[in-house]
């Protein structure tokens, strides 16, 4: 994105403000679907930033709904009932029952426990209609079932006729940039798929897998060849011995980099011998992986181009705590108050992930920006004390 736009954005809108470059935004969706090759579908975890939903409407296959909140955005945006993924390890059998009331045509539901699968299949049969399910295999946490209950599972699909199980889910993890721990993991779905057939005569129709492809942020990272390394990943999924349709679930590597969080300097000062500056934005509306105390470098620069002798300073937050600290040792020349900050590959998380009612300060404005449409208010500016403060005392 061009500087001349992230200085309209915080002239007319503001700081802190989120801004996501939609442009940016359908060219990553065009670059992974180049790298990956023709045989993955796309499934964004809405997740990792739901003010992107609208915009992929188009470019998405699927969208994974991990709560009713997701579930209610998705319907106000018009998603297609066919595109949604059902999931989430808390499902309730109210919002359950209201979901396939509203949308007979549901894409998929996943079982993420044989509880899950006795409540689908409750709700399923109160309806007269068989609803799609897809396995949620565990990968070692919270999330998915044993083998050995997906095998009971599969061994007693035949008594459970309003649930027709059409493949296996699994998510493995984030930030995986290892191929042979990928591979590993591809071969042992292979396996299992193999096995369900060979001993239960079950045909895995499709599979939906959380890669947890990396993004990478820091200034250190700059050597990491993406491209390669996705190529090697579609090849490896080209190369499995399952034949079915393969959804790979993404929201960090197809978000992130469309985002940039802009904060401006509301205060500068030296305490001994440390320069620090505080910012009106924070820990609350950003948040990097793997970045603890500022300890990395992210890709961050001020707006304003002055020229000078530059001096290390130490970028912190609105927070009343030491750890709301975005950057540390940044050298800036002329730093003064009002000026505003960068940080780039704020797509995926920030918007969502942080304290944001911590000392009640408002919410960010979240703007999206396109060539032809050019800025957009996804959110105004709002404000959070009412929601920190008691109805009653």
């Amino acid at each position: 994105m061009e500087l001349r736009t992230l200085q309209e954005a915080a002239s007319q809108y503001g700081t802190p403000t989120y801004l996501f470059d939609l442009d940016k935004l359908s060219q990553r969706m065009e670059t992974l679907r180049l790298l990956l090759g023709n045989r993955p579908a796309l499934c964004f975890a809405m997740k990792a930033n739901p003010f992107l939903t609208g915009a992929l409407r188009e470019l998405a296959d699927r969208f994974e709904v991990c709560s009713p909140g997701e579930y209610d955005i998705c319907r106000r945006l018009q998603i297609p009932e066919e595109k949604l993924v059902i999931s989430g390890v808390n499902k309730s059998l109210e919002d359950t029952a209201r979901m396939m009331d509203d949308c007979p045509n549901m894409g998929r539901y996943t079982a993420e426990s044989p509880a899950q699968w006795e409540l689908l299949h409750r709700c399923a049969k109160e309806r007269g209609r068989k609803v799609p399910v897809l396995l949620r295999l565990t990968s070692g946490n919270q999330f998915g079932m044993e083998e050995s209950d997906v095998r009971r599972i599969v061994s007693e699909r035949d008594e459970y006729p309003f649930l027709e199980i059409v493949g296996i889910q699994q998510y493995s993890g984030t930030q995986k940039h290892s191929t042979k721990r990928l591979q590993r993991q591809l071969n042992r779905l292979d396996e299992l798929i193999s096995s369900l057939h060979e001993e239960f005569g079950f045909v895995t129709q499709e599979l939906e897998y959380g890669p947890g492809l990396p993004v990478f942020y820091f200034a250190d990272d700059d050597d990491f060849d993406e491209a390669g390394f996705l190529k090697e990943f579609g090849a490896m999924l080209g190369n499995m011995t399952f034949d079915g349709h393969i959804t790979l679930e993404l929201g960090r590597s197809i978000a992130a980099d469309c985002g940039y969080y802009l904060t401006a300097a509301a205060d500068c000062k030296t305490n001994k011998g440390q320069n620090y500056v505080i910012l009106d934005g924070g820990l609350h509306q950003m948040n990097y992986y793997g970045q603890s105390m500022a300890m990395k470098m992210p890709t961050v620069y001020r707006l304003e181009n002055r020229h000078g002798e530059e001096k290390p300073w130490n970028l912190c937050g609105s927070l009343c705590t030491v750890n709301d600290i975005l950057v540390k040792q940044l050298p800036v020349a002329d730093l003064q108050p009002g000026d505003v900050f960068v940080f780039e590959k704020t797509g995926a998380y920030s918007v969502t992930e942080g304290m944001a009612l911590f000392l009640s300060r408002d919410l960010p404005a979240v703007l999206a920006w396109s060539e032809k449409g050019g800025f957009r208010v996804l959110r105004e500016r709002q404000s959070v004390s009412p929601l920190n403060t008691a109805l009653t005392f």
